[in-house]
């Protein structure tokens, strides 16, 4: 019986390749960051108090002019084809049931037009500063194309995490061992849901800029990563600014002084992110400095939070510490390995129920009832 987020982790890791598995689950190095995310949400408890009806809870918010069904997005993440095809696909469509923004990563499986074609107006962009300015140009109007409503810049991956989790499914970079490839053989129903419909996925996105010896299987993450703006700084963003004319948010942030100059710079909001662990190990969790952010900035701008969050009670603590929105990323991807679209879908109730019991509780009855009083502070 799939009850919470993490009996879905416990159902994807049943039925995923080991490589694949942790691919989505691992963190950098000694995975301190990834551990500390989750536990640091009991630094803070709730003071409920009592005799305050709210028998009709209204979770509703508005971001950039549009309404949405609870404060919650879909977060970037990136090749999800090694998880179930059209992986990408299914999360937008059930995100649009659900009633919350995806956000589709620059390397995503699906292309920004596969996404696009379902005609979802819940879709926004991630991404990633590439070298080649024209690259990233064209990426930016196709999705400006494709009706993407937000454009997400992360930062925070110029350089990329030691992920030694990951690297001990290879024999050598890009290349399975054969530990693993026989740890694929006992994953028969894998084959048939990833490789059998369309061979090993590829970068959709990417696909129209890849040189001829990229074309195959995963050779666009040797692109990727031969191609990421390493020089990526505050000038950079300022030319994004200056050719996207939609909303703007920097994601990757953690430092408050990074926020400030991120507003002054023209973006409407931030997402403070420390990459779910997978970067820099021994690095803070954004919760920590959230409430500090929100003074710093002022009421106005948006602020998005991701690392860590599985329960409501974690969104709801968020949302009283300042944020506007959380992203979840390796929840939806589990629930969207174990069961498709339905089990992303059964997963964004699942949570939408428990921000709402929570806010009961609490004697709320809508997200923006919720304050920092309400929280103790151990």
């Amino acid at each position: 019986m799939l009850l919470n987020l993490n009996d879905y982790r416990q159902a994807a890791q049943r039925k995923l390749p080991k490589f694949a598995f942790d691919y989505v689950d691992g963190g950098a190095e000694d995975e301190i960051t990834m551990a500390n995310n989750q536990s640091v949400f009991s630094r803070w408890q709730f003071i409920p108090p009592v005799l305050k009806a709210s028998p009709k809870r209204d979770l509703g918010v508005n971001w950039f002019g549009k309404n949405y069904q609870m404060p919650v997005a879909v977060a970037p993440t990136g090749y999800n084809g090694m998880l179930r095809n059209r992986a990408d696909e299914l999360l937008a469509c059930a995100a649009a049931k659900a009633g919350i923004p995806y956000i589709q990563s620059t390397v995503s499986t699906s292309s920004i037009e596969q996404i696009g074609c379902h005609g979802n107006d819940n879709h926004w962009f991630q991404l990633y500063v590439l070298k080649d300015k024209h690259v990233t140009e064209d990426l930016l109007k196709r999705a400006k194309d494709n009706g993407c409503k937000a454009l997400v810049v992360s930062v925070d991956a110029v350089h990329f995490g030691n992920r030694e989790r990951d690297k001990r499914n290879y024999a050598r970079p890009m290349k399975l061992s054969l530990k693993s490839y026989f740890n694929i053989a006992t994953k028969p129903n894998w084959v048939r849901r990833v490789i059998l419909p369309q061979g090993i996925p590829g970068f959709g996105n990417l696909k129209p800029y890849l040189p001829e010896q990229y074309q195959k299987g995963v050779g666009g993450a040797t692109y990727f990563a031969e191609q990421m703006e390493t020089e990526l700084d505050w000038d950079s963003l300022a030319w994004i600014r200056s050719i996207w004319d939609g909303p703007l948010l920097l994601k990757g942030l953690i430092a408050p002084d990074d926020c400030r100059k991120a507003i002054e710079v023209g973006c409407d909001g931030v997402m403070l992110s420390n990459h779910g662990g997978r970067q820099l190990d021994g690095t803070i969790s954004p919760i920590l400095l959230l409430a500090e952010i929100r003074r710093l900035i002022g009421p106005e701008p948006l602020i998005f939070i991701d690392s860590g969050f599985r329960r409501g009670t974690d969104i709801v603590k968020a949302l009283a510490l300042g944020a506007n929105g959380v992203l979840l990323g390796r929840p939806l991807l589990y629930a969207m390995a174990t069961a498709g679209e339905q089990g992303a879908l059964d997963a964004m109730n699942l949570i939408r129920g428990e921000i709402d019991r929570t806010i009961a509780q609490l004697g709320c009855c809508s997200i923006a009832d919720l304050k920092s009083e309400l929280l103790f502070e151990v």
